[in-house]
């Protein structure tokens, strides 16, 4: 589950993008505790993208989930980790105005590590898009 960021909260009334950190392992393999997120506002929402949404049931709660499929009143969503908990599973149909936007980029934030080897291996592996996956539809029927 993401908290935004304070800058993101405060404008994002006026904003099209805002940033996003990911706390807790409901998104493993895709995302990490940790992970910041490039999120954008309004954007057009399909099953298999990730989207940040409020909590249905605490709406001053947000959480990242991926979108397994639209369903009467709402979308249908998912955790990428199966064993976390806190989807759709639990909470049911999430209305479309509770979609606040689809995720676009993780980024992980800096480690420790300050030689120049380390900062390399930063670079190569710590930003990556967030697409959408095809299969979350399989993962439901699963399920």
């Amino acid at each position: 589950m993401p908290e935004l960021s304070q800058e993101s909260e405060r404008g994002r009334s006026a904003a099209l993008f805002g940033v996003a950190e990911v706390t807790g392992p409901s998104m493993v393999p895709t995302l990490y505790h940790g992970d910041r997120l490039l999120v954008h506002y309004g954007a057009r929402v399909k099953p298999g993208d990730v989207v940040v949404l409020r909590h249905p049931f605490q709406q001053d709660l947000l959480v990242v989930k991926r979108v397994a499929q639209r369903r009467d009143g709402g979308w249908w969503v998912l955790g990428d980790n199966a064993y976390a908990g806190g989807d759709s599973t639990d909470y049911g149909v999430v209305p479309d105005d509770l979609v606040l936007g689809r995720v676009r980029f993780r980024y992980r934030p800096r480690g420790a590590g300050r030689s120049p080897w380390a900062l390399l291996g930063w670079v190569l592996s710590a930003a990556r898009p967030v697409f959408s996956d095809k299969s979350a539809s399989r993962r439901l029927r699963a399920r």
